[in-house]
């Protein structure tokens, strides 16, 4: 039986290591995508049973993303497979190229990801089916909603199901620029994250659903109560708002903390982990999400599911690639105030 499921695309990553892109001669590489981040960190950190729902093309390259999947322990079993043409016109793996960034060069991603999972259309997947065996949550955003305008529609499909089958539904609006450009731009995705938050009871990332629309505003630390009061007012069906609030000093160094509301709580603070070190800041994110949903699903206080998402988002900026390495054991101990001393 599965615990959680997750909506999304999935992408290979290159990783030039400590150099640029544009000069690099070799890659590492790992599996990534902001959704399937998520159900990975449930599983290799908490034990939860996960799977991911996304498309890959049927070659080679397509069967390495799933073999790292598989390392990941999320079940691929629901993965749609696209016949392979040869040369990538019809369908194609993701691919996604990383800098980490150092001082005060940030981190840059290059992507290349038109005919992926952008190519998911409403009626390709069975979700009653696949909600149907115990499944208790559902996680999708925007970074899968913005693909393309046919991942929209899919996203609605399976969040509405989700809702009938009384799973928890999350939603991360995770906004990204490039997936809007030439389609609507900012105020498109607002208008997408609007029609999609409607069917979730967790939005992580909910700050960026604050202002006019996506990067339009600043909003201070101070300023964060009222901006996540204000999209309550949006989505009144809600039950919990959680954000990071992160400050950037430089590229390897970032000021790092949470905030959340719920209507049974009200806005609580997460802890405060000001100058933390930054191997790699990609995925963090979504290791605040997975912290987060393994709290919530534990019936922890919402003060106590924002610590394990702080602490979870925190050590996934600790090692390389998209998905956490960090273990139980060690969420817990950062959360309990652990130092970095060597363990013996």
């Amino acid at each position: 039986m599965t615990d959680v499921v997750a909506l999304g695309e999935v992408m290979l990553r290159f990783d030039p290591g400590e150099g640029r892109i544009s000069t690099a001669r070799t890659f590492r590489v790992w599996e990534g995508g902001g959704e399937y981040n998520v159900v990975r960190g449930l599983r290799r950190c908490f034990g939860l049973r996960t799977a991911v729902v996304t498309a890959l093309a049927d070659n080679a390259v397509g069967r390495l993303v799933e073999d790292l999947v598989l390392q990941g322990g999320v079940d691929t079993s629901l993965i749609r497979w696209t016949p392979d043409d040869g040369i990538g016109r019809t369908a194609r793996n993701g691919l996604n190229f990383v800098e980490r960034g150092y001082g005060i060069r940030g981190a840059l991603g290059v992507s290349d990801r038109a005919h992926t999972a952008s190519q998911l259309r409403k009626g390709d997947v069975d979700w009653d089916t696949v909600f149907a065996a115990g499944v208790r949550w559902f996680h999708t955003g925007g970074i899968f909603a913005g693909l393309s305008d046919t991942t929209v529609d899919v996203a609605d499909e399976a969040m509405a199901a989700a809702r009938r089958h009384g799973l928890t539904v999350s939603y991360d609006p995770n906004y990204r620029p490039s997936l809007w450009a030439g389609r609507g731009g900012p105020e498109r995705a607002r208008e997408v994250d609007l029609r999609l938050a409607r069917h979730a009871d967790v939005v992580v990332g909910a700050l960026g659903m604050a202002g006019r629309h996506p990067g339009a505003d600043r909003i201070s630390t101070d300023e964060v109560p009222d901006a996540l009061a204000s999209v309550a007012g949006l989505l009144p069906d809600a039950q919990v708002l959680a954000t990071t609030l992160r400050e950037v000093p430089s590229a390897g160094v970032n000021d790092w903390s949470s905030a959340a509301w719920s209507a049974e709580t009200g806005f609580v603070i997460g802890p405060r982990m000001p100058g933390l070190h930054v191997l790699d800041r990609i995925g963090s994110g979504d290791g605040f999400a997975a912290g987060l949903i393994h709290g919530l699903l534990a019936d922890a206080d919402l003060e106590r599911a924002l610590a394990y998402g702080t602490a979870l988002g925190a050590l996934t900026m600790t090692t390389p690639g998209d998905v956490s390495m960090a273990s139980l054991a060690e969420v817990e101990a950062l959360i309990a105030g652990a130092s970095a001393a060597v363990r013996r």
